[in-house]
């Protein structure tokens, strides 16, 4: 496992020097469960933009030689719980991670340990740190085809620290030849409040120095710097997520 989070792949690279998709190219938040569907790809796969909507948009696809679908569901379940953990997926950026309820340790399916529970993380998207609750949702109530050997994280995205709802991050996972293959789709726009969880709020309040809600940014450089940041995360990890997977268990060790 390395100490510095591996340069990104070349579509992601160029994808990030490179313009923003125009808006005509992108399609809207509404239509996610379709474009995610379990088989074709869409006209754009790595990009950044802007929806017709105004919603800013990120697609990034990552190919993961001798990973599984199943090894990604696994990792949700476990790496919340320790911030050394959440490090190993992007070292130079991933900061802290905590759950609203830790149950990495429980004889329970490795779905059922993230679905429905609250990650809260502390990272750098770009030069900005942000303070994130990530509430993980169950994609099949929302509309997504999974079949068996595929995966889909669907999680709609917070602030740790304010009442605000900041858009949906999906991570769709299905197998190819030798492996499998990743295509993320973040929406990102200020889509209403809710409640934040006070005792989260206060300890990531204590950690700061990133306090000021706003530095959740929705922007356009904000957008391109998420491209640049799961393009690399998820390409690190895929090196060496076979290993730690059969290290550390998941549903085959219950």
């Amino acid at each position: 496992m390395a100490d510095r989070t591996l340069p990104p792949t070349p579509s992601v690279a160029a994808a990030y020097t490179g313009p923003p998709t125009p808006a005509e190219g992108i399609p809207e938040a509404s239509t996610l469960h379709t474009e995610l569907a379990a088989t074709d790809y869409s006209p754009i796969e790595t990009g950044y933009g802007r929806t017709s909507s105004g919603k800013v948009w990120v697609a990034v696809h990552t190919e993961m030689p001798g990973v599984t679908a199943a090894m990604w569901d696994w990792w949700f379940g476990w790496h919340s719980a320790e911030s050394a953990r959440y490090k190993l997926w992007h070292p130079d950026a991933h900061l802290y991670a905590g759950l609203a309820v830790d149950k990495s340790a429980e004889s329970i399916s490795d779905r059922a340990k993230y679905i429905g529970n609250v990650s809260y993380v502390d990272e750098y998207i770009g030069p900005k740190l942000q303070q994130l609750a990530i509430a993980f949702q169950d994609p099949l109530a929302h509309g997504f085809e999974v079949p068996d050997g595929h995966t889909m994280i669907l999680a709609r995205v917070g602030s740790a620290v304010a009442p605000l709802n900041v858009g949906w991050l999906a991570h769709q996972v299905r197998p190819i030849a030798g492996g499998c293959e990743m295509r993320s789709r973040f929406y990102l726009d200020m889509w209403g409040i809710r409640l934040p969880d006070i005792r989260n709020a206060v300890a990531a309040v204590e950690r700061g120095p990133s306090l000021d809600p706003r530095d959740i940014a929705t922007d356009m450089e904000a957008a391109r710097e998420l491209l640049l940041h799961c393009g690399q995360e998820m390409h690190h990890l895929a090196r060496f997520l076979p290993d730690l997977y059969n290290e550390f268990g998941g549903d085959a060790q219950l």
